[in-house]
């Protein structure tokens, strides 16, 4: 059975906390404070879905998905009953909240010169580092709050697969 293909977003220039969400949880998601004429229908041409909260450049689309929740937590629950947003937790952090780009394994010694002492020497082997944008992750009291905060969203580490007797057995993602 093969993989299947994973969706990506391009979010409109209202909506960039939704994007960021989106990128913490691994998903693809486009984001710029504005776009110029044509940018929008390039990305949408490129197979991304659309998401807006206007009516009226909704209807310039056949790839959007419209939301109505001022609330990123709603944003994300409605988007949950539009697509399957489901994201094994492997997903999530992988992606730079600032420019989109899949998170690298970085060089021990780059990390150590760019990074705080104590994070290098608590988390040497969780450190990742964005290609583009040249920024440090690493899990800390910031990526514990952000679990915890999807976790209040529905979002958990689990992933429920049935089995053939249709029992749900969670395991992890």
């Amino acid at each position: 059975m093969g993989k299947a293909k994973e969706m990506k977003f391009v979010a409109d220039s209202m909506l960039g906390k939704l994007a960021k969400w989106l990128r913490v949880l691994g998903h693809d998601t486009h984001y710029q404070r504005y776009y110029s004429a044509g940018t929008i229908n390039q990305l949408v041409d490129e197979g991304r879905y659309l998401l807006s909260r206007h009516r009226e450049t909704a209807k310039q689309y056949n790839n959007v998905l419209l939301l109505h929740s001022n609330n990123v937590g709603d944003q994300l629950a409605e988007l949950k009953e539009l697509v399957d947003l489901a994201s094994a937790r492997s997903k999530w952090f992988t992606r730079c909240l600032i420019c989109n780009d899949l998170l690298e394994n970085v060089q021990l010694n780059k990390a150590q010169e760019n990074v705080p002492e104590y994070v290098f020497y608590h988390n040497a082997s969780g450190i990742r580092h964005c290609p583009s944008c040249a920024r440090y992750y690493w899990p800390g009291s910031h990526r514990k709050n952000m679990v915890r905060q999807l976790e209040k969203w529905g979002f958990t580490p689990f992933q429920v697969l049935k089995d053939p007797s249709g029992n749900g057995t969670p395991l992890p993602a």
